[in-house]
């Protein structure tokens, strides 16, 4: 048995989990390539390797002739005087199989066989690995920053380098050599110098990976993360949803005293986290989406993905949030286009006024009886429908 060859076939298999078949087929091909430059052709040689004892026999077909004289090629052919020195029973016309010692082979004729091995498990090394990590894309992995190449930086995953290019990386945060960070892995390109692996910290879907892996009830599906906008760096807001009446969205991502988005606060560096509760009716999740803002009244249009809000004069500022961050976040969450105006705003503003969307028979003396199919009854406030006037404003609703 060659033990040596079995062994390090083995530790190649366990480190660089290439399967012991390719390098097997490595060898041949060495061994071939190998007898190629040493004879000047090969296509008679065979390589047969026993796969259990990694014995190896390498061996040239050669065609038995008559006589000395009638060899046109030694490398194809054998007399037959020869021949039967290998094998007894040899006949004229027939194949005999000449063993050829890997000892003879020149040194350049051995270099290039190692060569050819080394090559191989190069290929197979980088074929691996680039599997290994296309199966992580559009997943999370923790990377140690290595070092800044110009403004990209190269981030150690293991087996292999990723680059965190400038535009993926978040403004202000300063990533340090050695430090352990989580990066969502964009894209895996098979190269000739290996994978090339483009990572980021900005991307939405880095957030809602955090949340997968921190909170139990959306890593089995019980709370579903709905939609997600995202300023990275600054503020994230996500719309969830609990397919389980008996959960509460909200409270199983926030966690016992902030516990769990407090970890993925601190892994985005104090980036800000609004969690609101998803609503199918585009009224209600405008107006979670819009928190911490009190809402007065919300008119959607669920054709043209637009929605007029109100709300009350002091909260104006807050709806908007700092340059219009807040309104912002919410459309992209919603995926609707929304105007904000203050209730003095508003009662000048067509389209912000409960009025504009009454029937036509409505009239100063009174409702006609009957809302709108269109509109349901909404308290902005969460009051029992009273400013803080302390007067009833009147009956409005979101149009669905």
């Amino acid at each position: 048995m060659n033990k040596e060859l079995k062994e390090a076939l083995d530790i190649l298999e366990k480190e660089k989990e290439i399967s012991k078949e390719t390098l097997f087929e490595a060898i041949e091909n060495s061994l071939i390539t190998a007898c190629k430059q040493h004879f000047g052709k090969a296509d008679n040689v065979k390589v047969e390797i026993d796969r259990e004892t990694c014995d190896f026999l390498c061996y040239a077909e050669k065609e038995v002739v008559e006589t000395e004289e009638d060899v046109e090629d030694p490398v194809l052919q054998i007399p037959l005087e020869k021949a039967r020195e290998i094998f007894a029973e040899a006949q004229v016309g027939g194949i005999v199989h000449v063993e050829i010692k890997s000892k003879e082979f020149g040194r350049i004729a051995t270099q290039n066989a190692k060569n050819v091995i080394l090559q191989k498990i190069r290929e197979e090394e980088r074929s691996v690995i680039c599997s290994q990590y296309s199966e992580k894309a559009r997943d999370i992995m923790t990377g140690v920053v290595q070092r800044y190449l110009g403004r990209n930086i190269s981030i150690n995953l293991g087996k292999a380098d990723a680059l965190l290019s400038e535009n993926e990386q978040v403004k202000n945060e300063v990533l340090k050599p050695t430090e352990r960070i989580k990066v969502y892995i964009l894209e895996v390109k098979d190269t000739p110098k290996g994978p090339r692996i483009l990572v980021s910290r900005t991307h939405p879907e880095l957030v809602k990976r955090l949340f997968e892996a921190e909170v139990t009830e959306i890593r089995d599906g019980t709370v579903e993360i709905k939609s997600i906008a995202r300023e990275a760096g600054s503020r994230t807001k996500i719309a969830v949803w609990s397919h389980n009446p008996n959960v509460d969205a909200v409270g199983a991502c926030v966690g016992v005293n902030g516990s769990r988005v407090n970890a993925i606060v601190d892994e985005l560096r104090g980036e800000k986290i609004d969690i609101v509760n998803w609503d199918e009716n585009p009224g209600n999740l405008i107006q979670n989406a819009l928190s911490p803002a009190k809402i007065v009244a919300v008119f959607a249009d669920p054709e043209e993905r637009t929605a007029k809000v109100v709300v009350p004069d002091y909260q104006l500022s807050l709806a908007i949030g700092k340059e219009g961050q807040n309104a912002r976040l919410a459309a992209r969450l919603t995926g609707y286009k929304i105007d904000i105006k203050s209730e003095t705003q508003a009662k000048d503003s067509p389209g912000f006024r409960y009025e504009d969307y009454l029937d036509d028979d409505y009239d100063d003396d009174g409702y006609d009886g009957e809302y709108e199919e269109d509109y349901e009854e909404y308290d902005g406030d969460g009051e029992e429908g009273y400013p803080e006037d302390g007067e009833p404003y009147e009956d409005g609703g979101d149009q669905e």
